[in-house]
């Protein structure tokens, strides 16, 4: 019992956004006129990029920082993207390559600035950031770029469009019908986030967010840390620029777009349960967290004008009733911060 107690305990952020996922996305379901595969492959793809930002933003944090430069990096490797990726075969996989070289460096860049300049990383990362929209901009100075088409559709549908778009396979039943994007997090998480957390370096950035004075009294390199930390996470903001160039097929140096990726980053961790002082969460919680953000702007689409929510239709009040549910979401996804009396609590 004490052991089931201390699971459920370290793990109430986590859950708390599997429960909120669950319920507003069973409303959403439950609203939706004719709810289905293709309903849920486009839901897929408009989460997915958040997700990986999320999931770069939770390196930051986990150290017990903020990055501001997800946004416009995963904008940079989108603009990049568009030009490298032209082609098809393997100069697609080799633009695959460059971007997510690109984006494992400018974050080794972010962590240099960090750790050598002694910077706070919410301000170097700013910095940063401007200079990665900055070089989006000079790549792309208006939206543009194109990237094989068959190769964009098969690689963001369902696995039978992949086999049939490529000659692979042929009709897989049921299973064909699964969206692809499931399989990508699959694959980072089992190939990238499981063998971080599972290092030393992967534990010491989980010490260094819980004390970084303790961590360096124990033993732990704490510029390796945060190094290994940043690259990561420029890794899988990398990946989200990926992923968006092959959705829209283009790049566009969109600076409102990458602001409002970074801002929503942060909600997606402190709703998946991730601490802001640091040192504990994980990007499992942050997938979820992404997943409440996006089934509350779903559901403002599906609300029927003539119910007695009609009015939340309208979308001149839909930032303000999305605003109004997201700080509820915030605040049940901090709610462990907010009943501690010691900050250790949160690390046992």
């Amino acid at each position: 019992m004490k052991t089931l107690r201390l699971i459920l305990s370290q793990n109430l952020g986590l859950l708390l956004a599997i429960g909120l996922f669950v319920v507003l996305y069973a409303l959403y379901v439950s609203m939706h006129p004719n709810y289905g595969m293709n309903v849920i492959l486009q839901n897929g793809n408009e989460a997915l990029a958040l997700i990986l930002v999320g999931m770069a933003q939770t390196m930051a944090v986990l150290v017990g920082g903020l990055d501001l430069s997800v946004g416009p990096l995963m904008t940079l490797v989108n603009c990049f993207g568009s030009i490298v990726m032209a082609g098809t075969g393997g100069n697609v996989v080799l633009g695959i390559i460059a971007c997510m070289a690109l984006g494992a460096a400018c974050g080794f860049m972010n962590g240099c600035v960090i750790v050598y300049g002694r910077i706070q990383p919410i301000i170097a990362t700013l910095a940063t950031g401007a200079i990665y929209l900055g070089a989006a901009l000079f790549l792309r100075p208006t939206p543009g770029g194109a990237i094989d088409g068959d190769f964009a559709w098969a690689f963001t549908n369902d696995i039978n469009e992949l086999g049939l778009t490529y000659g692979w396979w042929e009709d897989l039943g049921w299973f064909g019908l699964l969206p692809l994007q499931p399989f990508y997090l699959i694959a980072l998480i089992l190939l990238v986030w499981i063998p971080f957390r599972r290092t030393a370096t992967g534990r010491g950035c989980y010490a260094i967010g819980s004390s970084e004075s303790a961590a360096f009294m124990s033993g732990v390199k704490i510029n390796r840390c945060k190094l290994t930390a940043f690259t990561l996470g420029g890794f899988f903001a990398g990946c989200a620029g990926i992923y968006l160039t092959m959705q829209i097929g283009s790049g566009n140096a969109d600076a409102p777009q990458a602001a409002e990726y970074t801002l929503r980053s942060i909600a997606t961790v402190v709703i998946g349960g991730t601490s802001l002082y640091g040192g504990s969460g994980g990007v499992i919680g942050t997938i979820f967290g992404a997943l409440v953000l996006r089934s509350i702007s779903f559901i403002f689409r599906v609300v029927p004008e003539a119910s007695a929510l009609g009015f939340v239709a309208s979308p001149l009040l839909q930032p303000f009733f999305e605003g109004i549910i997201l700080l509820v979401a915030v605040s049940l996804g901090a709610a462990r911060t907010f009943r501690v009396r010691n900050r250790l609590s949160l690390f046992t």
